[in-house]
Protein backbone atom coordinates (compact mmCIF):
# COMPACT_ATOMS: atom_id res chain seq x y z
CA UNK A 1 0.00 0.00 0.00
CA UNK A 2 1.30 3.27 -0.79
CA UNK A 3 2.04 5.61 1.86
CA UNK A 4 0.92 9.51 1.49
CA UNK A 5 2.66 12.56 3.63
CA UNK A 6 1.60 14.87 5.79
CA UNK A 7 0.46 17.55 3.41
CA UNK A 8 -1.40 14.82 1.18
CA UNK A 9 -2.97 13.38 4.50
CA UNK A 10 -4.07 16.76 5.43
CA UNK A 11 -5.14 17.92 2.31
CA UNK A 12 -7.40 14.81 2.38
CA UNK A 13 -9.44 15.30 5.18
CA UNK A 14 -11.01 18.55 3.36
CA UNK A 15 -12.36 16.33 0.74
CA UNK A 16 -15.99 14.66 1.56
CA UNK A 17 -14.95 11.02 -0.11
CA UNK A 18 -18.49 10.11 0.07
CA UNK A 19 -20.12 13.18 -1.83
CA UNK A 20 -19.97 13.83 -5.70
CA UNK A 21 -18.95 17.71 -6.05
CA UNK A 22 -20.41 20.22 -8.29
CA UNK A 23 -17.93 20.64 -11.25
CA UNK A 24 -16.55 24.38 -10.60
CA UNK A 25 -16.78 23.58 -5.92
CA UNK A 26 -14.63 20.34 -6.91
CA UNK A 27 -12.30 22.29 -9.62
CA UNK A 28 -12.06 24.86 -6.53
CA UNK A 29 -11.26 22.32 -4.54
CA UNK A 30 -8.56 21.28 -6.39
CA UNK A 31 -6.82 24.64 -6.38
CA UNK A 32 -7.54 25.38 -2.75
CA UNK A 33 -5.83 21.98 -1.78
CA UNK A 34 -2.23 22.55 -4.31
CA UNK A 35 0.78 22.51 -2.21
CA UNK A 36 3.27 21.58 -4.26
CA UNK A 37 6.75 24.14 -5.06
CA UNK A 38 5.44 23.25 -9.26
CA UNK A 39 2.64 24.32 -10.72
CA UNK A 40 0.94 20.68 -10.82
CA UNK A 41 -1.46 18.98 -13.67
CA UNK A 42 -4.71 18.74 -13.16
CA UNK A 43 -5.83 15.31 -14.20
CA UNK A 44 -9.08 13.60 -14.56
CA UNK A 45 -9.88 10.23 -14.32
CA UNK A 46 -13.34 8.45 -15.91
CA UNK A 47 -14.30 4.69 -14.88
CA UNK A 48 -16.52 3.50 -17.40
CA UNK A 49 -18.47 0.23 -17.12
CA UNK A 50 -17.00 -1.03 -20.54
CA UNK A 51 -15.58 -4.66 -20.66
CA UNK A 52 -12.78 -4.05 -22.40
CA UNK A 53 -11.53 -7.38 -23.10
CA UNK A 54 -14.26 -7.40 -26.14
CA UNK A 55 -12.21 -5.32 -28.64
CA UNK A 56 -16.00 -3.67 -29.47
CA UNK A 57 -15.80 -2.19 -26.28
CA UNK A 58 -12.37 -0.70 -26.18
CA UNK A 59 -12.47 3.28 -26.21
CA UNK A 60 -9.65 5.65 -27.75
CA UNK A 61 -9.96 8.66 -29.92
CA UNK A 62 -8.39 12.43 -29.34
CA UNK A 63 -9.70 15.91 -28.79
CA UNK A 64 -8.66 19.18 -28.47
CA UNK A 65 -9.19 20.77 -25.05
CA UNK A 66 -10.50 24.24 -25.51
CA UNK A 67 -8.08 25.88 -23.23
CA UNK A 68 -4.78 23.57 -24.22
CA UNK A 69 -2.70 21.39 -21.57
CA UNK A 70 -0.80 24.56 -20.39
CA UNK A 71 2.78 23.14 -21.45
CA UNK A 72 4.87 22.99 -24.82
CA UNK A 73 4.43 19.30 -26.62
CA UNK A 74 7.10 18.03 -27.61
CA UNK A 75 6.59 16.02 -31.22
CA UNK A 76 8.80 13.77 -33.33
CA UNK A 77 8.04 13.54 -37.00
CA UNK A 78 8.95 10.69 -39.21
CA UNK A 79 8.58 12.22 -42.83
CA UNK A 80 10.86 12.50 -45.21
CA UNK A 81 11.22 15.03 -48.62
CA UNK A 82 8.99 17.40 -48.59
CA UNK A 83 6.86 16.04 -45.63
CA UNK A 84 10.01 16.88 -43.55
CA UNK A 85 10.24 19.92 -44.45
CA UNK A 86 6.56 20.46 -43.99
CA UNK A 87 6.52 18.68 -40.38
CA UNK A 88 9.64 21.33 -40.08
CA UNK A 89 7.33 24.56 -40.78
CA UNK A 90 4.95 23.54 -38.41
CA UNK A 91 7.16 23.15 -35.96
CA UNK A 92 8.18 19.66 -35.03
CA UNK A 93 10.83 19.47 -32.49
CA UNK A 94 12.84 16.68 -34.00
CA UNK A 95 12.04 15.30 -38.13
CA UNK A 96 14.02 12.42 -39.22
CA UNK A 97 13.59 8.74 -40.74
CA UNK A 98 16.78 5.80 -39.87
CA UNK A 99 18.61 8.72 -38.26
CA UNK A 100 15.86 9.16 -35.63
CA UNK A 101 14.88 5.48 -35.37
CA UNK A 102 18.33 5.24 -34.07
CA UNK A 103 18.39 7.78 -31.75
CA UNK A 104 15.20 5.78 -30.46
CA UNK A 105 16.77 2.48 -30.52
CA UNK A 106 19.56 4.04 -28.02
CA UNK A 107 17.19 5.42 -25.77
CA UNK A 108 16.13 8.33 -26.55
CA UNK A 109 12.82 10.08 -25.50
CA UNK A 110 12.27 13.48 -24.96
CA UNK A 111 9.38 13.84 -26.71
CA UNK A 112 5.49 13.75 -25.87
CA UNK A 113 3.86 12.66 -29.40
CA UNK A 114 5.35 10.45 -32.42
CA UNK A 115 3.68 11.58 -35.85
CA UNK A 116 4.60 9.51 -39.14
CA UNK A 117 3.50 9.43 -42.62
CA UNK A 118 2.15 6.07 -43.84
CA UNK A 119 5.22 5.28 -45.89
CA UNK A 120 7.70 5.13 -42.69
CA UNK A 121 5.57 2.91 -41.20
CA UNK A 122 7.38 -0.21 -41.93
CA UNK A 123 10.84 1.55 -40.01
CA UNK A 124 8.14 3.23 -37.11
CA UNK A 125 6.67 -0.49 -36.91
CA UNK A 126 10.05 -1.98 -35.26
CA UNK A 127 10.02 0.58 -33.18
CA UNK A 128 6.91 -0.66 -30.94
CA UNK A 129 8.37 -2.41 -28.22
CA UNK A 130 9.58 0.59 -27.84
CA UNK A 131 7.13 3.60 -28.28
CA UNK A 132 4.78 1.22 -27.13
CA UNK A 133 5.06 0.75 -23.76
CA UNK A 134 5.22 4.98 -23.66
CA UNK A 135 2.06 5.26 -25.29
CA UNK A 136 3.58 6.93 -28.35
CA UNK A 137 2.93 4.33 -31.13
CA UNK A 138 1.75 6.35 -33.61
CA UNK A 139 -1.41 5.26 -34.91
CA UNK A 140 -3.81 6.33 -37.86
CA UNK A 141 -7.31 6.53 -35.38
CA UNK A 142 -6.11 8.77 -33.62
CA UNK A 143 -4.57 11.15 -36.51
CA UNK A 144 -0.83 10.49 -35.88
CA UNK A 145 -0.17 8.11 -39.04
CA UNK A 146 -1.32 11.16 -41.90
CA UNK A 147 -0.07 12.72 -45.01
CA UNK A 148 -1.07 15.80 -43.80
CA UNK A 149 2.10 16.28 -41.13
CA UNK A 150 1.58 19.84 -40.45
CA UNK A 151 -1.87 19.61 -39.61
CA UNK A 152 -1.00 16.79 -37.10
CA UNK A 153 1.95 18.64 -35.78
CA UNK A 154 0.12 21.75 -35.39
CA UNK A 155 -2.93 20.13 -33.63
CA UNK A 156 -0.67 18.47 -30.73
CA UNK A 157 0.74 21.94 -30.48
CA UNK A 158 -2.23 23.42 -29.63
CA UNK A 159 -3.22 20.43 -27.22
CA UNK A 160 -4.69 18.01 -28.93
CA UNK A 161 -4.25 14.84 -26.91
CA UNK A 162 -5.11 10.95 -27.18
CA UNK A 163 -7.31 9.15 -24.52
CA UNK A 164 -7.83 4.90 -24.27
CA UNK A 165 -9.31 3.01 -21.85
CA UNK A 166 -6.62 1.25 -19.50
CA UNK A 167 -6.72 -2.59 -18.81
CA UNK A 168 -9.20 -1.39 -15.93
CA UNK A 169 -11.49 0.06 -17.96
CA UNK A 170 -10.52 4.04 -16.66
CA UNK A 171 -9.97 6.50 -18.93
CA UNK A 172 -6.95 9.01 -17.70
CA UNK A 173 -6.27 12.50 -18.78
CA UNK A 174 -4.93 16.14 -18.13
CA UNK A 175 -7.24 18.43 -18.48
CA UNK A 176 -4.41 21.66 -17.32
CA UNK A 177 -2.43 23.07 -14.56
CA UNK A 178 -3.87 24.60 -10.97
CA UNK A 179 -2.52 27.89 -12.22
CA UNK A 180 -5.38 27.81 -15.49
CA UNK A 181 -8.24 30.15 -14.19
CA UNK A 182 -11.13 27.83 -12.61
CA UNK A 183 -13.32 28.44 -15.80
CA UNK A 184 -11.26 26.95 -17.98
CA UNK A 185 -10.39 23.94 -16.11
CA UNK A 186 -14.76 23.16 -16.49
CA UNK A 187 -14.47 24.03 -19.53
CA UNK A 188 -12.01 21.54 -20.45
CA UNK A 189 -13.37 18.64 -18.16
CA UNK A 190 -16.88 19.44 -19.58
CA UNK A 191 -15.02 18.82 -23.23
CA UNK A 192 -13.82 15.77 -22.04
CA UNK A 193 -17.02 13.90 -20.53
CA UNK A 194 -18.70 15.46 -23.86
CA UNK A 195 -15.86 13.62 -26.07
CA UNK A 196 -16.31 10.41 -24.13
CA UNK A 197 -19.83 10.56 -24.22
CA UNK A 198 -19.87 11.01 -28.13
CA UNK A 199 -17.39 7.76 -28.33
CA UNK A 200 -19.29 5.32 -26.83
CA UNK A 201 -19.04 2.25 -27.73
CA UNK A 202 -22.26 1.03 -29.63
CA UNK A 203 -21.63 -2.36 -28.15
CA UNK A 204 -21.70 -0.96 -24.28
CA UNK A 205 -23.93 -2.18 -21.71
CA UNK A 206 -25.22 -0.86 -18.75
CA UNK A 207 -24.38 2.25 -16.79
CA UNK A 208 -21.36 3.76 -19.12
CA UNK A 209 -19.73 5.92 -17.10
CA UNK A 210 -19.37 5.02 -13.40
CA UNK A 211 -17.39 8.00 -11.33
CA UNK A 212 -15.57 10.94 -12.76
CA UNK A 213 -12.84 11.88 -10.17
CA UNK A 214 -10.05 14.60 -10.89
CA UNK A 215 -7.13 15.64 -8.56
CA UNK A 216 -4.04 17.02 -8.92
CA UNK A 217 -0.68 15.61 -9.48
CA UNK A 218 -0.06 15.47 -5.52
CA UNK A 219 -3.51 16.20 -4.07
CA UNK A 220 -6.30 13.75 -3.33
CA UNK A 221 -9.17 12.97 -5.09
CA UNK A 222 -12.49 14.42 -5.51
CA UNK A 223 -15.54 12.64 -7.40
CA UNK A 224 -17.69 15.28 -9.57
CA UNK A 225 -21.25 15.01 -10.70
CA UNK A 226 -20.39 14.49 -14.02
CA UNK A 227 -23.63 16.24 -15.66
CA UNK A 228 -22.61 19.41 -13.52
CA UNK A 229 -19.71 20.40 -15.66
CA UNK A 230 -21.56 20.82 -18.89
CA UNK A 231 -24.11 22.91 -17.02
CA UNK A 232 -21.57 25.25 -15.55
CA UNK A 233 -20.34 25.84 -19.00
CA UNK A 234 -23.91 26.36 -20.52
CA UNK A 235 -24.95 28.25 -17.11
CA UNK A 236 -22.20 31.28 -18.20
CA UNK A 237 -22.49 31.04 -21.89
CA UNK A 238 -26.09 32.07 -21.40
CA UNK A 239 -25.17 34.64 -19.05
CA UNK A 240 -22.79 36.48 -21.02
CA UNK A 241 -25.07 36.64 -23.86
Amino acid sequence: MARHGRKFLAARTKVDRTREYEADAGIALVKQLSRASFDESVEVHIRTGLNVRHAEEQLRGTIALPHGLGKSVTIAVFAAGDKAAEAEAAGADFVGTDDLAKKIEEGFSDFDVVIATPDQMPLVGRLGRVLGPQGKMPNPKVGTVTVDVAKAVEESKAGKVEYRTDRTAIVHLTIGKTSFPPEQLVENLAAVLDEIHRAKPSAAKGRYIRTVTIASTMGPGIKIDQSSARASVEERVGAAA
